[in-house]
């Protein structure tokens, strides 16, 4: 099963859910920090680092000497990555999204692959949870590649848990597509809401069954709760807005190592996620 965790607010807590469920299950699973422009689910579960790997893209180049400057190229380039502009062709490289479209249309066989370094994917082991992470190249526009390499790293026959991207946009969508559920993490403030809805149409598109985690449960008012209802979205746990909790996160600890009343808690959390998707099950 692969549960992915997000919100679409940043700052609701998100990393400190995904990675408190996994310490609380002590089981062997795979932790995949795809919030590859600002990972920081190591500073929590704080494990060995075994290997770096550096991911590259592939781009176009241009062999102008074979080049007829027939623009075929640029014409199908939706992103404007390459274009011709009299007897040069422009290649912009950070445009572009590697689909070889131009090296198929090329009648000259002028294009040919070179590659663009991404950024690097780190994994590790903490106990018996295997941790993988995104780490985005400083300066680089697009995260989704990087996302779907480290999506890669998941074992099919082994618990994966995700911690997605804040926000609604391609970069969470790459996250989230093809999961077995989404939990997602809000606080009961107009902002919250606000981007929940987003995130709930975003879930809703890509067919994915959701549950909710209300975070600072005792502060703001009571539309998510109301809002929650009418779509039919279960809230699966909630968490206080409690000083304790506050310093433990504030200081890189677990809340479940440090506050062992929450590991229950994080442990049900998973069970209820199984108890939805095996009642959707017996649904179909």
């Amino acid at each position: 099963m692969i549960v992915s965790v997000a919100s679409g607010k940043g700052g609701t807590g998100k990393t400190m859910v995904s990675t408190n469920m996994a310490l609380a299950l002590g089981e062997k699973l795979t932790f995949l920090d795809c919030d590859v422009e600002e990972p920081n689910a190591h500073l929590f579960l704080k494990p060995e680092k075994e290997l770096v790997e550096l991911v590259t893209t592939s781009v176009p180049s241009v062999d102008e000497s074979k080049c007829t400057f027939c623009k075929k190229c640029s014409d199908i380039c939706r992103f404007s990555a390459i274009i011709v502009v009299g007897t040069n062709v422009m290649v912009f490289r950070d445009l572009c999204h590697s689909c070889g479209g131009c090296m198929v249309v090329c009648p000259e066989n002028a294009i040919s692959e070179t590659g663009r370094e991404l950024g690097t994917i780190e994994y590790g082991q903490r106990d018996s949870i295997r941790f993988v992470q995104g780490r985005l190249r400083i300066g680089e526009a697009m995260s989704p590649p990087m996302i779907k390499k480290v999506r890669e790293a998941s074992f099919p026959d082994q618990l994966t848990i995700i911690d997605a991207p804040p926000g609604t946009s391609c970069p969470v969508i790459a996250a989230m597509n093809g999961t077995d559920f989404v939990l997602m993490v809000t606080e009961p403030t107009p902002f919250g809401l606000y981007d929940l809805q987003l995130a709930v149409e975003a879930v809703k598109l890509l067919g994915i069954p959701a549950g909710l985690v209300i975070n600072r449960c005792d502060i703001g008012d009571r539309k998510v709760y109301e809002y929650a209802e009418r779509q039919n979205i279960s809230v699966l746990l909630e968490i206080p807005f409690d000083r304790k909790i506050a310093e433990t996160y504030s200081r890189g600890k677990s809340i479940v190592e440090e506050m062992p009343e929450w590991k229950d808690k994080f442990l049900r959390l998973y069970r209820d996620i199984e108890l939805h998707l095996e009642r959707l099950k017996e649904t179909v």
